[in-house]
């Protein structure tokens, strides 16, 4: 039985399409992860990432639909890999909803034993927010990404990027919010994407200011503005393994310099990275005539793209890998110098992770945009002393523009999570807001993933693989009153490097939502700070103590 392609859009309001808002919440979010405005190719159920599904086929989809509508409040939904397989009586402290998404076990978990499963309609890739339903579109990583180009701009350019020219590669799902970062940071950049229309689309949401198809004009443009120190960001449409070579000869023949080079290219899945010999055209019947060569072709392709990255970091350049496993897809290309440059997480984010700072992000399930102008303006007050708060907040208000259901994402800490979560719970009990709010954050988190080219690249202690915090989180999260957790196997980096957790939370005003978000937002966030500690991060050590994090062999004070 096969569906013509439709349109997917959350439903707005208040009147419930289930029996309560606790299931209500999943039902819209999972609508809105395929909302057109949200998702990258909504007619394959693709959210983001180059195959990162929100259910593993229509019929999949349907059936969850009309599970989440029936199902009471004290009962579970079993979804495996994007189909729901189950509903279990539970209770009302326990989700409503338990996701796992493309989980191997160890000797095959990788590309190949996958795709066959794949093929077969048995499993789905997940990524990190597409299949655990809480994608807000580009915005939700351009908090993440504003927080680093920032980070880069403290560190080495004096606390701004006016007068700074960064280069980048890849303008989808991820890459979109990289050149708004850049320039809310005050920085020119030119950003090359092989799909000109990935750039229009980011054009057309204000992501990024210009799109240019001759790249003499682009970089006349983030030249001049780099001069003037003024902020702009111009796509490119070219193959990043070709014009980062070119642009590095010109770059050492000192025809013009780069500053910051980074890439968010779909480089994870080498058959979402388009290698030099196709077009734009040939790419998907290629990928799928001859996946086993194309993977090839596409490393062989990283490897000079990388290479390029290396060049730039030996010619002076702040060079950083954006976390999409490019560095060992480069390395499999042949290049033996890829791992040059690092992460951006060991370079710039893990002394935010020691504090248990990460992505909080929430939803409007009225769709009303007015609830998040509300919850801005409470969070402010509610934290009247975190001035890069108030910029983001402010800079957000300005600059972004909603996808799908209005949103938002700021990065808070360990104590400040379940204050704001009460927050938003007292301002639908008072009507302040139209109708309940769903909070939940990304996967790019301090406690929540084992990925060791990304959130745990490089620990201090030597776990940088060791998957037992994730899963302690999901059971962490399951215990503590999130209404939906998933564990995922995958997500940005690829199969066999990374396991990872989601969770989500329903204020709807009520007691026993206050109850929920009161422990899960505490604790939540509270197993970034251990995972640190337990690593030897002196600073989580320090905020364990501060804060009041129970920990029980920790080092004795000196």
């Amino acid at each position: 039985m096969s569906h013509e392609p439709r349109v997917v859009r959350a439903p707005r309001g208040t009147e419930l399409n289930a029996k309560s808002w606790a299931t209500e919440a999943p039902l819209r979010m999972l609508m809105n992860n395929l909302d057109p405005e949200v998702a990258e190719r909504p007619e394959d159920l693709v959210v983001y990432g180059g195959t990162g599904k929100a259910a593993r086929s229509w019929e999949a989809f349907d059936a969850i639909v009309e599970t989440l509508k029936d199902l009471e409040e004290n009962e579970t939904l079993l979804v495996q890999s994007g189909k729901p397989v189950g509903v279990f009586k539970t209770n009302k402290w326990a989700p409503r909803v338990l996701i796992a998404n493309s989980n191997l076990v160890g000797d095959w978990a990788n590309w190949e034993h996958f795709r066959e499963l794949e093929a077969e309609g048995l499993m789905m890739y997940g990524q990190m927010t597409a299949g655990s339903w809480i994608y807000i579109g580009t915005q939700g990583i351009l908090q993440g990404t504003y927080e680093t180009f920032a980070a880069i701009a403290e560190k080495r350019f004096n606390g701004s990027l006016a007068g700074t020219l960064t280069l980048t590669g890849g303008c989808g799902g991820m890459g979109g919010a990289q050149p708004l970062a850049v320039t809310l940071n005050g920085g020119a950049v030119l950003i090359v994407d092989v799909d000109e229309t990935r750039l229009r689309r980011r054009a057309s949401k204000r992501y990024l200011d210009e799109v240019e198809l001759d790249l003499d004009k682009a970089l006349e443009k983030v030249l001049a503005a780099k001069a003037e120190g003024r902020p702009l960001s111009v796509g490119y449409a070219g193959n990043a393994a070709e014009v980062f070579p070119a642009l590095l000869k010109r770059h050492e023949a000192g025809e013009f310099t780069f500053d910051i080079v980074t890439d968010q290219t779909s480089a994870h899945d080498p058959l979402s990275y388009l290698p030099v010999e196709y077009t734009m055209e040939q790419w998907h019947a290629e990928a799928e005539a001859d996946p086993a060569g194309f993977t090839k072709k596409a490393q062989a392709a990283m490897a000079a793209h990388v290479e390029a990255m290396v060049g730039f970091q030996d010619a002076g350049a702040e060079v950083f890998d954006y976390g999409n496993s490019i560095r060992d897809e480069a390395r499999k290309g042949g290049f033996n110098r890829a791992f040059e440059f690092p992460g951006f997480v060991p370079a710039y984010i893990r002394p935010l992770f020691c504090e248990g700072l990460g992505p909080f992000r929430w939803v409007a399930l009225s769709g009303d945009p007015e609830d998040i102008k509300v919850t801005d303006q409470a969070l402010k007050e509610l934290f009247p002393e975190n001035e890069h708060l108030h910029r983001w907040l402010d800079a957000a208000q300005q600059h972004v523009e909603f996808e799908g259901l209005p949103a938002r994402i700021c990065w808070l800490g360990y104590g400040e999570r379940h204050k704001a979560g009460l927050l938003f719970n007292q301002l639908v009990a008072d009507g302040k807001v139209s109708a309940p709010i769903v909070i939940g954050r990304d996967h790019l988190d301090s406690g929540s993933v084992a990925s060791p080219y990304r959130e745990t690249e490089a620990m201090k202690d030597g776990t940088d693989a060791v998957a037992d915090w994730p899963l302690l989180n999901a059971l962490t999260a399951a215990s503590s009153g999130a209404s939906w957790v998933s564990i995922h196997h995958g997500g940005g980096v690829g199969m066999g490097r990374s396991i990872h957790a989601g969770q989500v939370s329903l204020a709807d005003g009520s007691e026993l939502a206050a109850a929920k978000l009161e422990a899960l937002l505490t604790n939540d966030p509270g197993m970034g700070v251990i995972r640190h500690v337990d690593a030897g991060y002196e600073r989580a050590s320090e905020v364990a103590a501060e804060r009041g994090v129970r920990i029980p062999m920790a080092a004795p004070k000196k």
